[in-house]
């Protein structure tokens, strides 16, 4: 029998939204990437679009109605959540690779509680909603994973990377060359989120 071929390392990078996430699947090594995989990902159930927006119950109801709702919608967005990254998974099974690290980038980090605007503090009680589901999920599959801001993610990994911004940048767009399909900012920033994971020792 001939043996089973080597497994590769590969890592993983979104760029997390409202209900979705842009996802891309890189092979190493850092130093010359290798694009395998470009897609959008669930983060909630379409038959349910309420879990887009779970928070947002809140806003037309009284606390006490809402409560149940709102913790109903956080199950079905966890739940689409781990589907996804299992499939994600799966998929980078089929093409012998084994996903080391991961890293989302975000729009924001800071703690939705201090917005004072009830419509502002759904939002952000929605992103950290999605991309703790989605950290859950990768690291449920041992997965390790980071958050990058949108606004640094680009320097910060310039730094780590040891490339000039530009350089970064440069790759980042040659990346989406062997990609059939948009490669504009969302895919652009799962791209850098996925080469910074694949730098990590």
């Amino acid at each position: 029998m001939a043996p089973a071929p080597k497994v590769a390392p590969a890592a993983l990078g979104f760029r997390v939204k409202s209900g979705w996430a842009m996802s891309v699947l890189l092979a190493g090594p850092a130093s010359g990437p290798e694009l395998l995989l470009c897609q959008s990902i669930l983060l909630s159930d379409p038959a349910q679009p309420a879990s887009k927006q779970p928070y947002h119950v809140a806003l037309e109801l009284s606390e006490r109605e809402a409560a149940p709702i709102v913790r109903k919608l956080c199950r079905v967005v966890g739940a689409a959540a781990k589907q996804s990254v299992a499939e994600l998974l799966e998929q980078a099974a089929k093409r012998n690779r084994a996903v080391q690290a991961a890293a989302l980038v975000v729009g924001s980090v800071a703690d939705p509680e201090s917005l004072h605007n009830d419509h502002m503090r759904a939002h952000g009680r929605e992103g950290q909603l999605f991309r703790a589901v989605l950290e859950d999920a990768l690291r449920e599959a041992d997965i390790v994973c980071e958050v990058l801001v949108e606004k640094t993610a680009y320097a910060s990994a310039a730094s780590r990377l040891r490339k000039t911004l530009e350089a970064a940048k440069r790759v980042v767009a040659a990346l989406g060359e062997s990609h059939d399909g948009s490669w504009r900012a969302e895919e652009k920033l799962a791209a850098l989120a996925a080469w910074v994971s694949l730098a990590k020792p």
